[in-house]
């Protein structure tokens, strides 16, 4: 409306005026008495000024009317109470000798609360009440798990919006104090423990958890009881719920695993992040991949001069690209289809591009897959990590290692070459002015190839699902969760040419998590779909670590970063030129053994010794005959 303060202002001075007409009649019965009508007639128009005045200065018009909540409440009675001071001030030095009824103002300003808050707030009532027109979704009545802020503010939502077609039927709590008591009407009716038992006597068809600070055991136990109800329910996750400082039914899902790992939020420091990336050249290798990917949305958020994405993969470096020019037009991306072992390839790259911070994230990855391909292995995750070290030192920029668990006293190739690219970043460290950083952490939920999606496309076939031993563990934390702390560790001062270790929790076993994929689905583990055993892949430890023995690390200003304090690697120089020879040279058993002397606390399984054995004897046999 283009009238509206003028509108605004004309009803509240009808308002105040009734008020304190109002007032003068209640404390005379009805009828005021001719002393006193003077002073009434007097007083009036001032009572209309401070008021207005007032209104104004605590903005109690810019409020939206058809919104109104707590908080305009607040200013309204701040606004009355400045004015009724006011008011009474004017009282004691303006009518000393005419008669005035001490009691009047204090009747007055609570009318004046009563009747504009009462009017404001009818008018969203009728708002909201209005808001049922048009089509509606069938009503769902829904019981919430959880009688605190969340529930509260998905309950106030349910109220405001009837098209989401929610009906709150009740709450259940862990707190059993709250038993019986009420939340905008709406009951609690028992605890979280008796939840099947509150469902037996309430009617509900759908469940939604608003707990978004539970912990992993509190939310795997109300996912059980939520299972065995056999009704459809859905969560608040935590890190919707606490990024955005507030809860919306918009944020409620379906339950995924990761709900159930209990992570706590990262509170990340943006003003250092920003600082160290906005308006700077940032290079990104492996750009395609899981994390590689993940760290480049969070990075254009921050407003690189240039981004780079260095990607071996056509097709992941598309998807990559059209997302990122899609969701952030203003950054200047660079697209390169690039293998990191390609030193020439690199080198123009870095010209190009004149990085300040480069974040290398090319590595092959899996485990067993490497134990086939050693010579593979080494060529990618060794000689591709000294290319972008050696490239990152000439250009003085800064380097960002990922690294992996895995290079813990590493029982496979994967993690062996993974910890050799620790020790050449090391190695360089000790001679560079500009940061070097590795950061190690365990599995990353959902990354291409990983046990999830694995799991659930056999779910999705109906079966079995494999698990290499049932006690094996691994530690777990999400992508984007890994990325943020790979941001918030790069800006650390004391992780500066250090290793940084993320803190990554509890381990969880992989048979927890399969069967509670599969319950997730809705099918029940061993009875809809059965779960074998297939024994530890080559490679594969039992129990990942963090650190080694030799290692020990130190806490850092932030929570879930601790920097890994070891000794400085000796000079690698000769033993890679080395390592390089027998690469080129196609023989893995030397490969082998250059790589063991190069990280001594390598201990490659006998599977692999043993296969590297009866490769080499064919050949052994055709010397001996060619001879």
């Amino acid at each position: 409306m283009r009238h509206r303060l003028l509108v605004l202002v004309t009803l509240h001075l009808v308002l105040v005026s009734v008020s304190y007409t109002l007032a003068f009649l209640l404390r005379f019965e009805g009828t005021i008495p001719e002393e006193f009508v003077g002073a009434y007639a007097m007083t009036l128009p001032w009572i209309v000024v401070f008021r207005l005045l007032a209104f104004s200065s605590f903005q109690v018009y810019h409020g939206s009317w058809r919104y109104v909540g707590m908080r305009d409440l607040q200013l309204l009675l701040k606004a009355v109470g400045a004015s009724t001071l006011m008011f009474t001030a004017f009282l004691l030095f303006t009518a000393r000798e005419q008669a005035y009824p001490r009691s009047v103002p204090i009747i007055d300003a609570i009318l004046t609360v009563m009747l504009i808050g009462g009017v404001r707030f009818s008018l969203r009532a009728v708002r909201e009440r209005s808001r049922t027109a048009g089509p509606v979704q069938r009503t769902r009545r829904v019981l919430i798990i959880g009688a605190g802020d969340a529930g509260e503010l998905l309950l106030r939502e349910m109220y405001s919006n009837p098209r989401l077609g929610y009906k709150p039927v009740g709450f259940v709590d862990d707190n059993p104090h709250k038993t019986g008591t009420q939340i905008h009407g709406v009951q609690v009716l028992g605890t979280t423990e008796r939840l099947l038992e509150v469902l037996a006597v309430c009617a509900a068809d759908e469940l939604i958890i608003a707990i978004p600070s539970a912990a992993r055991p509190k939310i795997q136990a109300l996912v059980n009881r939520c299972l065995e109800s056999g009704l459809p329910f859905k969560i608040v996750p935590a890190i919707a719920a606490l990024s955005e400082g507030a809860v919306h039914m918009r944020q409620v899902r379906p339950v995924r695993v990761e709900d159930l790992l209990g992570r706590d939020p990262v509170n990340l420091d943006e003003t250092t992040i920003r600082a160290d990336i906005h308006s700077r050249n940032v290079i990104i290798t492996g750009a395609g991949g899981s994390i590689g990917s993940e760290l480049a949305r969070q990075i254009a958020s921050y407003g690189p001069a240039k981004l780079a994405l260095l990607e071996r993969s056509e097709n992941s470096l598309y998807l990559i690209e059209q997302e990122l020019r899609r969701k952030y037009p203003d950054v200047v991306l660079l697209p390169l289809l690039i293998d990191v072992s390609n030193q020439r390839e690199v080198e123009m790259a870095f010209g190009s591009v004149q990085p300040d911070v480069v974040y290398h994230a090319a590595a092959y990855k899996h485990v067993p897959l490497m134990e086939s391909h050693l010579l593979a292995a080494v060529q990618n995750n060794v000689f591709g990590s000294h290319i972008v070290v050696t490239a990152t030192a000439e250009y003085g920029a800064k380097l960002v290692l990922i690294s992996t668990d895995k290079a813990v006293s590493p029982s496979n190739v994967m993690g062996a070459t993974k910890r050799l690219a620790e020790k050449i970043l090391l190695t360089h460290a000790a001679h560079e002015h500009n940061p070097f950083v590795a950061v190690r952490f365990g599995n990353v939920l959902g990354s291409n190839g990983s046990v999830v999606p694995l799991f659930t496309e056999q779910i999705a076939d109906g079966g079995p699902v494999t698990v290499t031993h049932p006690d094996a563990t691994r530690y777990f934390m999400t992508i984007p969760e890994a990325v943020q702390l790979v941001l918030q560790a790069s800006v650390l001062e004391e992780a500066r040419n250090h290793i940084v270790m993320l803190e990554m929790g509890e381990p969880v076993k992989i048979l927890d998590l399969a069967r509670n994929l599969i319950r997730l689905s809705g099918l029940e583990p061993d009875v809809d779909i059965p779960i074998i055993f297939t024994g530890l892949r080559p490679g594969e430890k039992m129990h990942e670590q963090l650190m080694s023995e030799s290692e020990e690390t130190m806490p850092t200003r932030y929570e879930k970063i601790r920097v890994v304090r070891s000794d400085t690697p000796p000079p690698l120089d000769a033993g890679l030129e080395q390592l390089r020879a027998t690469v080129e040279n196609r023989d893995e058993r030397l490969t082998l053994k250059m790589l063991q002397e190069l990280v001594p606390e390598f201990a490659p399984q006998a599977e692999l010794l043993s296969r590297l054995r009866e490769r080499s004897a064919p050949d052994q046999r055709a010397v001996s005959a060619t001879r």
